[in-house]
This record gives structure tokens, C-alpha cells and sequence, in this order.
């Protein structure tokens, strides 16, 4: 699938951008331990398939599953899939610290993979989806494993060192600073935590043009989650860079990249499909919270396309 292609006309069609009806599918609780600490999510099952492919879904930035992962199940399901979406440790309905640490996160994947393995009336067949900073997880994931079949990344955060190419000097210096004072915290069991998202002038993890409404835009009405993370998670950022195993990827992948996306520059998405083996590259002219609102419906149909063709549900 290249640049700016159209999915087929079928894929597409099965792609609402109202949600589906509640009587195509069902949904189930499951939870599994990573370290100690249960993790949970739920599982959207066809009502309708035999033994469908498995698609499992993890979230960005400090996010919970709620924030939108359920639309993308619900959709996934009344396409034929099972989708499993998942928190990780100490965020949403799973237990644990809520910090941002990369190589937590990716072993909180590798369980919720592991999870889903166990479910009897599930087909062979898994595909691994993931947003923003999970698009790099995914690419990690996928990397390590043998037994997933299909990736898709939408606009993935795939390497690090792109935070010290697009922020500024005074705000890596402030970072380094919050992050230290975290980690000193830390040794006296106290935290000291930096805005998730915020305006271009407030200094938070996420303060390109847009992050404030887009990501404000994603949090339920009666979510309890609150705008703060550790600030530990700053210095570990610049150092993931799952595009350098990108190369060991050996199932068909999708990138799903924005052109105008200020929070991951549109050239480390394209950098990632040229790492990647078997890889499909969709770009379009969108920021990194567009997929989620204005172009939701044509985002998800690309992304139901692939898998289509990757898991030969043609």
C-alpha cells in the first residue's frame, strides 16, 4: 500500500464511522500479571467468527485504554476481528505505578500477547496495533517475537533522538532538570511529575501546537486520570529508538504517518517503513490527533485493509 492509496471498497465499507451495534460482538474482562502487578483489559469478540484473528491494542503517551481504544475495538470487531485492548501497569484498570518507562511498557505487551495466546476460541492468527508511542512498542514487540503476524503502526514514535532534534535547548535543559529531580525523589519514595500535554508555551511532555485539544479531546467525561506524569520518563524517552530493530521485523507491517503531525515528525515514520522488511507506508496530509477525529473513519479503513491482506482475509 502506497502513500496516500485507497483501501478496496469492501474493507472500507466495514468501517462505520457510527458505532456498530452492541449485538456484533461481545465483550470480556482479562487481566494478567506482569512483575507482580495485574494488568487488565478487555477482549471485543465477533459474535459471528470462528476462530478470528486476534488484533491487540495498546495506547500512547501516558494513556488509558479508554481513551479511544474502545472505538477502534468496536469497529475492529464488527470488521471479523478479535480485538484485545489492554492497560498497561498503573494506568486505567491495571494496578502498578503509573510511570512511562519504555522497556516496562514493552514487557507489559509481550504479557498482553501471552494473554491472548491463552484464550481458547481465539484463532492462531495475531496482529499487534499501536498509537504514538506504542507504535514504537509494537515495532519492539514484533522485533522479539516469532509469533505475531502483522503490525500497524499509526503515527508511531520510533526514535528518540528526534526529541533532541525538535525541541529546544531550554527545553531539554528543563527536562534533563525535572527528570534528575524525579529520580533524587525517587530515593525518598516521593515523585516530582511534569504535565502530560499542555500549551506551547508550558513546559510538558507534550506541548507542540495541538497536543492541549487533541489530547484533551481523548479523555472520557467522568475519567479520573489526571494531566502528570513522573519526570523520569524525559530522560529515557531520548534513548528509545525501536527503529534501529526494526530491521528484525519478519511479518507485513503498516505505517500510518501524518505529514503536518508536529508531536512525531513525519520523517521518522517514513525512516521506519524504510527500515522495515515488509513494509506498507500510508501518509496523509493530517496532525498527530487527526486519526481520531476528522479522519477516523479513512484512518481505520487503510489500517482494516491491511489486515485484511496481511492475515489473507481476502
Amino acid at each position: 500500500m502506497s502513500p496516500g492509496t485507497t483501501p478496496d471498497r469492501e474493507p472500507a465499507a466495514r468501517v462505520r464511522t457510527g458505532r456498530p451495534s452492541r449485538e456484533a460482538f461481545s465483550t470480556r474482562r482479562l487481566t494478567f500479571a506482569v512483575d507482580g502487578d495485574d494488568c487488565a483489559g478487555t477482549l471485543y469478540r465477533p459474535r459471528d467468527a470462528a476462530d478470528p484473528a486476534v488484533v491487540v491494542l495498546g495506547h500512547g503517551f501516558a494513556a488509558e485504554a479508554a481513551f479511544g481504544l474502545d472505538r477502534i475495538a468496536e469497529r475492529l470487531a464488527n470488521a471479523g476481528y478479535a480485538a484485545f485492548a489492554f492497560d498497561y501497569r498503573g494506568f486505567g484498570e491495571s494496578a502498578g505505578t503509573p510511570v512511562v518507562l519504555p522497556d516496562r511498557q514493552v514487557a507489559d505487551w509481550n504479557a498482553a500477547v501471552d494473554r491472548v495466546r491463552d484464550v481458547d476460541d481465539l484463532g492462531g492468527r495475531i496482529a499487534l496495533w499501536g498509537v504514538s508511542l506504542a507504535g514504537g512498542h509494537v515495532i519492539r514487540v514484533a522485533a522479539d517475537r516469532h509469533d505475531v503476524d502483522a503490525v500497524v503502526a499509526r503515527t508511531p514514535f520510533s526514535d528518540g533522538r528526534s526529541l533532541l532534534r525538535s525541541k529546544s535547548l531550554r527545553y531539554l535543559l528543563r527536562a534533563t532538570g525535572a527528570g534528575v529531580r524525579d529520580r533524587l525523589a525517587g530515593l525518598v519514595g516521593r515523585e516530582h511529575e511534569v504535565k502530560v500535554y499542555g500549551r506551547p508555551e508550558e513546559f510538558a511532555a507534550l506541548n507542540e501546537p495541538g497536543a492541549l485539544d487533541g489530547y484533551a479531546a481523548l479523555i472520557p467525561r467522568d475519567s479520573t486520570w489526571q494531566n502528570g506524569t513522573p519526570a523520569r520518563t524525559l530522560l529515557a524517552l531520548p534513548r528509545y529508538r525501536p527503529v534501529t530493530d526494526a530491521e528484525s521485523v519478519r511479518c507485513p507491517s503498516l505505517v500510518v504517518a501524518g505529514t503536518e503531525d508536529d508531536v512525531v515528525p513525519y520523517a521518522t515514520a517514513e525512516r521506519l517503513h524504510g527500515e522495515l522488511p515488509e513494509s506498507s507506508l500510508v501518509a496523509l496530509p493530517m496532525d498527530h490527533f487527526d486519526p481520531w477525529d476528522d479522519r477516523f473513519g479513512e484512518v481505520l479503513a487503510h489500517e482494516v485493509a491491511f489486515l485484511d491482506a496481511a492475515l489473507d482475509r481476502t
